[in-house]
């Protein structure tokens, strides 16, 4: 195996993935779905399947650029938007983001300013999804999940998820298959919270070698030295893969208690 995408059925898993979406939203007796595109391949994947799902009334996409976001990743955001005939909505956040820093009074590290930034997005999407009945559509995929490479109560912050399931490589298959422009199905992952910032100077390998290895690391429970072979990569890579999952569980579970 080379390559989780080959293990799924882009039409298949598109039924599906529409199916779970409707059934979310009338579970909760939503009105529809706030969908923050970025420009990104995740993003625009959630927003088509979305739209696919509920129609195009039922989509607000909401547009979050800070001073710092590459002008490329916002037109293909709008244009995206445009093409499916939803509503959206665009708001600079850097003002906002430098107004909740300075008020603190402290000299916070670029990742915690960082975050903030995402947080912001966060508190805005739920703003939208709380005055119009709908829910938020998280965008966040099983490669970014295992790793913990999100924000806590940033981008993480989601009623649903639709793709957390998939690797990149298989959200990028999809996306393909479900005609999303070349630009946008192959843009390089970033969560650009800071001016050139890749996902590829952040995590242990490539998206086509780290997703083999997290398929056999965790779906295959395999041997840390299995899937080092299997995914190609020298066996410090896997500690660092590990290392980042068990040091980021707590993203991925309730805040521990006593109860």
């Amino acid at each position: 195996m080379t390559n989780p995408s080959i293990g799924i059925s882009p039409s298949a898993e598109s039924e599906r993935i529409e199916s779970f979406i409707q059934s979310v939203v009338d579970g909760a007796s939503a009105k529809g779905v706030v969908v923050a595109l970025s420009g990104g391949v995740d993003s625009a994947v959630v927003g088509v399947l979305c739209v696919r799902a509920l129609g195009k009334t039922k989509v607000l996409a909401v547009l979050l650029p800070s001073n710092h976001t590459p002008e490329q990743d916002m037109d293909d955001a709008r244009k995206l938007a445009d093409a499916w005939g939803v509503r959206k909505e665009e708001v600079p956040i850097s003002g906002i983001v430098e107004a909740l820093i300075s008020s603190s009074k402290v000299q916070g590290t670029r990742l915690a300013k960082a975050n903030v930034e995402a947080r912001v997005r966060m508190v805005l999407d739920y703003y939208w999804a709380n005055t119009l009945g709908y829910l938020v559509a998280g965008t966040g995929d099983k490669s970014e999940e295992l790793l913990g490479y999100f924000t806590k109560f940033g981008d993480g912050g989601a009623d649903f998820l639709p793709i957390a399931h998939l690797y990149k490589t298989q959200v990028r298959a999809l996306g393909k298959h479900l005609g999303l422009p070349k630009g946008v199905v192959e843009k390089p992952a970033s969560p650009q919270l800071w001016p050139g910032q890749k996902a590829s100077d952040e995590i242990p390998a490539d998206y086509d070698k780290l997703d083999v290895l997290l398929h056999y690391l965790f779906d295959l429970k395999s041997k840390p030295s299995e899937a080092a072979a299997r995914a190609r990569v020298p066996m410090d890579v896997v500690g660092q893969v590990l290392e980042m999952h068990r040091r980021t569980g707590h993203k991925r579970a309730l805040p521990p208690s006593l109860g």
